[in-house]
């Protein structure tokens, strides 16, 4: 029994058990490591939710095709497994799940699951080079006019040579300061 149901968990991602709970195969996302130059590959973990437990009927069909049953037949075995696995729980307070992990419960009661080990991917990272593209042209939306990346750093450019005024003005206030200043000076100087 628990070949089909390790075979419906992986192919489906999810599998519940009547009046104990679902176990969910997550997967988590690739990752980037800089210092290595790879992006790591992502990854797959269980998940345990206690409080939905009712199976789809699509599961039904798959248990009765891989124990070649009537899927009736298989709705009553399945029914009869899970609570055969909540009375083991009651009586011993453990279940190993060869290959998955250990369904137990804890001090309250409440039933939890802990894996063995992750899930083997079988993938490996992937070297990853950063390019830098720098002769390359490309069109952009600036408003409502379609440019270029290169007209567009000519139209900053020429922008960014005309600011001379907004430097010279420091450099006229700066003066006036040093007149007023000498100005003062004689005049204290003088009296």
């Amino acid at each position: 029994m628990l070949p089909a149901l390790n075979s419906y968990l992986h192919q489906h991602h999810s599998l519940c058990i009547p009046g104990i709970g679902t176990i969910y195969i997550e997967r988590t996302p690739a990752r980037s490591d800089f210092t290595n130059k790879q992006i790591l590959p992502p990854g797959y973990h269980y998940r345990f939710d206690r409080f939905f437990d009712t199976p789809d009927k699509n599961f039904f069909s798959f248990i009765a095709r891989a124990r070649n049953i009537q899927e009736y037949e298989a709705i009553r075995w399945y029914n009869e497994w899970a609570y055969d696995v909540g009375a083991q729980l009651r009586k011993e307070s453990i279940l190993n799940w060869e290959g998955v992990g250990t369904i137990s419960r804890n001090d309250n009661g409440d039933v939890v699951f802990e894996t063995f080990a992750p899930i083997e991917a079988h993938l490996v990272p992937v070297p990853a080079q950063r390019i830098v593209r720098t002769n390359t042209s490309h069109t952009m939306l600036v408003g409502d006019k379609e440019v270029t990346n290169i007209q567009m750093t000519g139209l900053l450019n020429e922008n960014g040579k005309h600011p001379g005024h907004k430097s010279n003005w420091m450099l006229y206030v700066l003066l006036a300061v040093v007149a007023i200043a000498l100005v003062v000076f004689l005049v204290m100087y003088n009296n």
